[in-house]
């Protein structure tokens, strides 16, 4: 065994880092040779431009752009080094294969490093087949997956490292799990920055999610608290490197709530040494379908009304527009009006006379394309059998005549006279208002986009091969048909429907799996984010009865009953300067509502320098305290939360219990709940 005690691991550390630095040095001269061949061409070029044929002018051309994407590929490889040198690596497994005499010692790191190009590999990517080994096994027996097949064999040796800026921290190793010491440590920490890379505490179950190669759409229903974001991303890192050569950053996308948490999550594929990925939402989707005349309500519009202004008439139409039945009525009634609801008649403009027969057999012929490509090459097919039967060729002007009666023997001019058609067919009227010039509510944006894309096929989104859909459960069956539709690529979908910010249109991974025939579904269970009296607490307003807390014990959460809004804010104050003297980096102030959180801000803004605000308007995730809606809030975590006006008054319905969970489950560390008046029924329960 190689470095079997701790001042041999440091001395080989030593020599690991000098081989990282001579590396750097190698690539840093590279770059710099790049850099002087770009600009010799570019001089060579300008130089001799008079004396240069095109042939010449192109092959040179050529040489600079071969230099520039190798100065780019060299740049890329030196900034992995430099992660390397900051942390060479952080595991060790001693692995003997059973056909083979020689241990293999594999030092586990950010990526794969060898001295030369077909020298042995010194530090193994995470992502590396053998480094599966690291996370699914202890000491003993196990196996892995490799290109060549499956490789069974023994571990003799496993340890754990934490080396920041070139130097070991700690080493663990044990014949138990020692995941867990490194985790508690892990878990301890403080946090004032953006999500990070969780390489080195990757569990078991998350890891199976991670290189999960074989799901067409994989399902992953998870906890507050069990990292199911950051797995997703660890996951598109490991897809990207086990499928380099056709795979890349710019052909995924993940669809997330807002760009706040598109921004809090920036920084970890970055640090993965891969690109970020791009980054949309469901109100973008839709405006780059929909026409630019066509004004609608978004999600958070939507979630505000909610909020302050429902009315029973409009829970109906919501809820029935977030039905799985409604996604059936409307796919059965678009298919038997774009099948059946063609009139032909006889046709006859001028010189041109063609029997409804005719056109019916034509239109009929081309059922394989969407109904607005279908009516116009119906229209093409029959100027082009009258050509050629008279021996003739129509003008312009009677062609488009022709196309235009063609067109109008379908009833409805667009997708929206369509759309509207369905309700007054169906005799459910009252679940479609909307007035000329106003917004159309959110509910049927997405119904409306559904028949569009009956109408017209969209390829808006074909170059995407991976698609990420975060906040699952918040999204309809109809987003999920419309998705299905714009997105025929594989996927990975995650969530939790303990955390709606709409239990009226709130999704299970069970109806989302009816949306994609032969998707696999798992679940993770193990909350990491919060101590077990945060959680406790969290558990008393929402009930989970199959979430694991990991073991790590902190202060009771405190709920503080004021006597009123102004003695409320006092405490809130006081509570912030509290957090100034603690080792904490993280504060979150989460209100119910955006309204409430941004009348917060402002009673406090004055007061405390570093208070900042976000809401459905911000586009960047800010350091500092925060004050924000609970809604906004999803997906993020601070060391310490504070939730005000945690009263029975603001907190009652089914919405505001979901809202409360959401908010208490940002803490890491600690948290405390203010309210004037009589605490809500959710913490008294």
């Amino acid at each position: 065994m190689i470095n079997s005690t701790e001042s041999q691991e440091k001395s080989y550390l030593k020599e690991i880092l000098q081989k990282l630095q001579t590396a750097h040095t190698n690539l840093e001269r590279q770059i710099e040779k790049y850099d002087d061949e770009i600009q010799e061409g570019k001089d060579y070029i300008w130089g001799s431009k008079a004396d240069l044929d095109g042939a010449e002018k192109a092959f040179n051309r050529m040489v600079i752009h071969q230099n520039v994407a190798s100065g780019e590929q060299t740049l890329a490889e030196m900034r992995r080094v430099d992660r390397l040198i900051e942390s060479p690596y952080f595991g060790r497994v001693d692995f003997l294969p059973d056909d083979k005499k020689d241990t293999q010692d594999c030092y586990i790191g950010l990526h794969t490093f060898s001295e030369n190009v077909g020298d042995d590999i010194l530090i193994f990517d995470w992502r590396a087949p053998i480094s599966s080994l690291f996370y699914d096994f202890e000491k003993g027996p196990a196996v892995y997956i490799a290109p060549a097949g499956v490789i069974t064999g023994n571990i003799s040796l496993k340890r754990q490292y934490k080396i920041r800026r070139g130097v070991m921290e700690y080493m663990l190793e044990s014949d138990i799990n020692i995941d867990d010491d490194v985790l508690q440590k892990e878990l301890s920490q403080t946090t004032n920055e953006k999500m990070k890379n969780i390489v080195v505490t990757i569990q078991r179950e998350q890891n199976a999610i991670i290189r999960n190669s074989t799901a067409d759409t994989l399902i992953v229903q998870g906890v507050a608290g069990s990292g199911k974001t950051s797995i997703a991303l660890h996951r598109v890192a490991f897809l990207l490197y086990r499928n380099s050569e056709t795979l890349h950053s710019d052909n995924m996308m993940i669809i997330s709530p807002n760009k706040v948490f598109a921004d809090y999550i920036s920084n970890v594929l970055p640090e993965l040494g891969e690109d970020n990925i791009q980054e949309i939402d469901m109100t973008e989707i839709a405006h780059d379908l929909l026409e630019d005349d066509i004004r609608f309500e978004s999600f958070n519009g939507q979630v505000d009304f909610l909020l302050h202004d429902a009315d029973e008439k409009n829970l109906e139409r919501i809820r029935y527009k977030a039905s799985t039945e409604f996604v059936e009525e409307l796919h059965v009634y678009l298919h038997n009006m774009i099948q059946n609801g063609f009139l032909a008649v006889d046709l006859d403009i001028d010189k041109v006379r063609i029997p409804a027969g005719d056109i019916l057999e034509i239109f009929n012929k081309l059922r394989h394309l969407r109904l607005k490509e279908r009516l116009e090459m119906t229209a093409n097919h029959l100027i082009i059998r009258f050509n050629t039967k008279n021996d003739t060729r129509l003008d312009s002007a009677l062609s488009r005549k022709i196309k235009g009666e063609v067109i109008r023997m379908f009833p409805y001019k667009d997708a929206f006279a369509l759309y509207e058609s369905f309700y007054i067919r169906s005799g459910k009227e009252k679940l479609f208002k909307h007035k000329k010039g106003k917004p159309l509510s959110y509910e049927d944006v997405f119904p409306l986009i559904y028949t569009q894309l009956h109408f017209e096929k969209s390829t808006a989104y074909n170059r995407i091969e991976h698609l990420l859909i975060d906040e699952m459960q918040d999204y309809t069956p109809i987003q999920y048909a419309v998705i299905r539709k714009l997105f025929p690529c594989k996927k990975t979908i995650l969530g939790d429907s303990n955390q709606s910010v709409n239990p009226y249109t709130s999704t299970t991974p069970e109806r989302i799996s009816s949306f994609f025939p032969g998707s696999e579904s798992v679940k993770l269970l193990r909350s990491y984010r919060s101590t077990i009296e945060i959680t406790d607490l969290a558990q008393r307003i929402s009930r989970n009865e199959e979430l694991i807390p990991v073991e790590r014990h902190g202060n009771e959460p405190e709920i503080h009953i004021l006597d009123s809004e102004k003695t409320e804010q006092i405490r809130i104050y006081n509570l912030i300067q509290e957090h100034r003297q603690t080792d904490y980096q993280s504060l979150g102030i989460i209100c119910k509502t955006a309204r409430k959180a941004e009348k917060l801000h402002s009673a406090l803004r004055d007061q405390v320098d570093d208070l900042n605000y976000l809401d459905f308007n911000s586009k960047e995730y800010r350091d500092g305290i925060i004050i924000t809606s609970a809604h906004m809030a999803k997906g993020l975590e601070f060391d310490q939360v504070i939730v005000p006006h945690a009263s029975r008054h603001t907190y009652h319905t089914p919405l505001d219990r979901s809202l409360l969970y959401i908010a208490c489950t940002r803490a890491m560390h600690r948290l405390d709940l203010t309210c004037h008046g009589e605490v809500t029924e959710f913490l008294s329960e």
